[in-house]
């Protein structure tokens, strides 16, 4: 065999992944979607005016909308591929932790008038679990630090 291809050879590495590896993964993926859609929502759905007339009758300013929205669109194509993961979903909380405090007195369910807060609450806790956990299987994050 040549040093080439012995080098070739040396250097292929077989990557396997755990359980808690798929679980960090599919965490990942699901608040990625969740973020991606959500601010694409606000763009296309409600549009950003809107979304800054929403943000301020429930007492934010207004301009906060032109940050958040594209802040869910990025956090959510990063979170997707994986990219600086811990990272991206630790930002992530004060904007959900924003989104719960808007429905606090609605109540706990979704079925409650105007949303409850189970589900930004629950999203906060997602949040925080995968920036502990990381990126998982699958993820750009691990072809960074794969690198020699």
């Amino acid at each position: 065999m040549t040093t080439l291809a012995a080098n070739a050879v040396s250097t292929t590495r077989s990557v396997s992944y755990s359980a808690a590896d798929y679980g960090a993964a599919l965490l990942r993926v699901a608040l990625g979607a969740m973020f991606l859609a959500h601010g694409l929502l606000k763009v296309f759905v409600f549009t950003l005016p809107g979304t800054a007339g929403f943000f301020t009758s429930v007492g934010f300013p207004g301009f906060l909308a032109y940050i958040v929205a594209p802040a869910e669109i990025l956090a959510g194509m990063a979170l997707l591929v994986g990219f600086r993961t811990r990272l991206i979903a630790a930002l992530t909380v004060p904007i959900l932790i924003g989104a719960a405090s808007v429905h606090f007195g609605n109540g706990w369910v979704f079925s409650a008038p105007k949303g409850g807060w189970e589900y930004p609450v629950y999203l906060i806790v997602a949040a925080i679990a995968q920036s502990l956990l990381g990126s998982g299987a699958w993820a750009f994050d691990n072809s960074r630090s794969s690198a020699v």
